[in-house]
This record gives C-alpha cells, structure tokens and sequence, in this order.
C-alpha cells in the first residue's frame, strides 16, 4: 500500500533529481518515481549519503511527521542512522521496507513490524529463446491459445485519462479484495512526468478490449503496475499473451529486469501462479520496521528477540 506522503521540509528542489547506477532499482526507489511525487509538489527527500536513497513523508492527523523508505538497499545502520541526522530527519519515526533481509537493524534500534515476504523478479537479459523455454508448461499452454484465439494486442502511451475503463476496473477490483493500490492521480503524474514509461497492452476481441496491462519503465528495470482481464479475456487467456508481448518489447529495448510484484500464495495463489509462470524468480524482501532515532538504544534489546523472524530464510 501507497499513501501520498506530505511535501517534505527538508526536499531538494526539483531539478536536482537523483542520479542511479546502471543496475536496475526498484520503482519506489527510481529517478522517474521521483519525478512523479515532485509534479505533484511531494518531493522525497534524496539521501546523498546512502546514493540518493528516496525517502518519503507525510503528516498524521496528530500533526506528527511520518518518515518511509520503502525498496530501498540497506547500508550498515550507523550508516543510515548519520544520513538520517544529516539531513534532518534524525527525530523523525521512520517504516523501513529494505530490498533485501536486514536483520542488523536491530542493532540501531529499530522494530520488526511484518516478517519478509517475497516479489518476482523476471530477468530479460536473456534472449528470446531463453525466455520461452523459462515459460512454465501451462503457462506456455495457454499463451500459444491465445496466440490462436484471434486477439488483437495493442501498446501504447498510457493516456492521460483518469477516467479510463483500466482505472476503473483495477479500483473496483480493490474495492472487492480490500486491498489499496497507487492512487490514479499518482499514475497519470507518473505517465506525465516521464514520457513514454508507462506503456499499456492492450488486448482486444474484435473492438472489445478484454485485458490490459501498464508497465512502469524505470532506469534499466520495470515495474508490473495493473493488470486487468474480463471474464472473455479471462477464457481466452489474454493476459498471457500481453504479458509475453511486454516482456519481448522490454527486453528489445534494453531493459533489464521486470518486477512482478508480490508474491502471495494464500490469498491469490492464481496470481502467484501466473507471475511464476513467466520463468520469474522469487526474491525476498526485508519486511517491515519501525525506526525512531531518539529511541533507538532503548529499544535495541527488545528489538533482538525478533532478529530470527527478520533474517533471509529459504522459500
């Protein structure tokens, strides 16, 4: 889950957005993310200490300033600890969601919250022939029908259209399930900010589009944002074949990974199923903390009780 955060005090002005190495970031963590918060006047605060990690604020109803930094690489915590002083946010409560398993937060003072889970990473800088025999059998089953169904797939600039029949669908689609995805307003600002990187697959029967899918570009990586198909799309496995079709034009034009998103077996195991089945990898996060600065010796000892639960484990 996504919330706007509130323009941040200490933010750089909006010419002096972050430059990353060449390997590919996550999307909460890239130039093109923070493009899209700056145009819409709630600039991250860039980390310069940390590689520009991106960290972004809001107000609570209390009035109280709220810090997070979400997908991004955890250095050692006394690292962490001096860029958050250097750049005014050493008093502020802090949710760190790292990349990667960081246990040795604890050792800051910082408080699991959620234990890890695991995205899928689906690697495109392979060729095409290697990418098709990743392809799980089922997954490959239901790509060559509806190779065969006589859909027609389009791409194109996601239009700057917050009432578009993808919005509209997704959001019922969150209202069924309970869950909260990026606000419309935060992805047309990222469509607008960054020409030509948000790309939508369409699939059509006959002038009927019965699935879509937008992709995030961002640096040499990618990001799965919404995906929807209609119960005729559903039966003629249309999202299989937009998802085939992102992938072969990604990779043509250098990008190097695609960032499924999570992975969850219990409660969408189908989902899971689907972004496994396109040869991804499972990758695992560092869960959830909660860091306040001015605390953080008090609650170090606590915090080790739970180092186990925050560790890298086998899935």
């Amino acid at each position: 889950m996504l919330d706007f955060p509130s323009p941040a005090a200490h933010s750089k002005p909006a010419q002096q957005l972050h430059r990353r190495p060449s390997r590919p970031v996550s999307l909460a963590q890239s130039v093109e993310f923070q493009r899209a918060m700056t145009a819409l006047a709630q600039a991250p605060t860039p980390l310069p200490e940390l590689h520009d990690t991106l960290v972004t604020t809001r107000r609570l109803a209390a009035g109280l300033r709220l810090a997070m930094i979400n997908r991004a690489p955890m250095p050692q915590p006394s690292q962490l600890v001096e860029a958050l002083r250097a750049n005014g946010l050493h008093r502020t409560p802090i949710i760190l969601s790292p990349e990667h398993p960081c246990p040795e937060l604890v050792d800051i003072g910082a408080l699991p919250l959620v234990s890890p889970s695991y995205v899928a990473l689906l690697d495109l800088s392979n060729s095409s022939e290697q990418r098709s025999a990743a392809l799980r059998q089922k997954w490959r089953n239901r790509l060559n029908r509806a190779r065969s169904s006589g859909l027609r797939v389009s791409r194109q600039n996601m239009a700057l259209d917050q009432n578009h029949w993808l919005f509209a669908a997704d959001q019922a689609q969150q209202n069924r399930r309970g869950y909260r995805s990026w606000p419309v307003a935060l992805t047309l600002a990222y469509a607008k900010a960054n020409k030509g990187k948000a790309k939508l697959f369409q699939a059509f029967d006959g002038a009927t589009p019965v699935a879509a899918i937008l992709i995030l570009r961002h640096g040499q990586g990618a990001t799965y944002h919404i995906a929807h198909a209609t119960p005729a799309g559903k039966s003629l496995s249309a999202h299989n074949l937009l998802m085939w079709e992102a992938m072969t034009w990604l990779a043509a034009k250098g990008c190097q990974q695609l960032d499924l998103g999570l992975i969850n077996t219990e409660e969408a195991p189908g989902l899971a199923r689907f972004k496994l089945g396109t040869g991804a990898q499972l990758s695992q996060l560092g869960g959830t903390w909660v860091l306040w600065p001015p605390l953080g010796r008090l609650l170090s000892p606590l915090a080790r009780w739970d180092r186990k639960l925050m560790s890298a484990t086998s899935c």
